[in-house]
């Protein structure tokens, strides 16, 4: 096979190449939780110990780092293939489907050397994460503290980039069970954005993209509240997943 050689006659092994990594987060909100981020023993992987489950985790231990899920790329492997692995073997989670979120690629971004990082996001409902607790952990994104290898930026970036969905759109991750309440969906809303949202405001820009199931809601106290669910238009055209 010939080799490809530039004007300058180098080669592309000439040139200086950075390892290319792949960080997954993988944001989900537990009941009467905070939003919240999945996060992995430095060094963990399938067979370093046992047990699964849904939850928070086992506990932390002294001197244990934490970090977002990830691992380099091996030759000839395709991104999304490495993500899929990252997540299976880091922390035993499987069936996600993450995107592409960005790439960070500042050279000093990574204290073990040049590394490239292809991030990537996946927004989860609680009851589809399962995760293998002797390998990781889901703690809300305000504790997840100082992460190593320039995670806290890809945490910084995913969290933005759903609360701008969360902004314009109902849910468009789909954390929710159908049907809800109005109000349901706004205590999610202010969950995600992390803070107290209009009630008025909130109503007139996510009403007009529900569909009303015509029932009530059951075991409320007051006035029953309308049950909601999304317009299938609006959750193609806006949905995460």
């Amino acid at each position: 096979m010939e080799i490809y050689r530039d004007s300058h006659d180098r080669a592309l092994t000439d040139y200086p190449r950075p390892s290319v990594a792949v960080d997954t987060a993988v944001l989900t909100v537990p009941p009467r939780g905070a939003l919240s981020v999945l996060l992995v023993r430095a060094g963990a992987g399938v067979g370093a110990g046992t047990g699964t489950g849904t939850g928070t985790g086992a506990g932390t231990g002294a001197g244990t780092t934490w970090r977002l899920p990830g691992t380099f790329l091996h030759e000839g492997e395709l991104l999304a293939d490495a993500v899929l692995r990252s997540l299976r073997t880091k922390a035993g989670v499987s069936g996600l489907s993450p995107r592409q979120l960005h790439v960070f690629d500042d050279p000093a971004r990574d204290n073990r050397g040049w590394v490239l990082s292809v991030a990537h996001l996946d927004v989860v409902p609680w009851p589809s994460l399962t995760i293998d607790e002797s390998l990781a952990k889901v703690v809300p994104v305000a504790d997840a503290g100082a992460l190593p290898y320039g995670h806290n930026d890809i945490l910084d970036q995913a969290v933005a980039t759903l609360r701008t969905r969360y902004a314009s759109a109902p849910d468009p991750a789909g954390l929710l069970e159908h049907p809800f309440t109005l109000r349901q969906l706004k205590h999610l809303h202010e969950t995600v954005a992390g803070e107290p949202l209009m009630r008025d405001s909130f109503r007139r820009a996510m009403e007009p993209q529900l569909a009303a199931t015509g029932e009530l809601a059951a075991g409320t106290v007051g006035k029953p509240a309308r049950l909601f669910e999304m317009f299938t238009e609006a959750c193609s055209a806006t949905g995460y997943r």
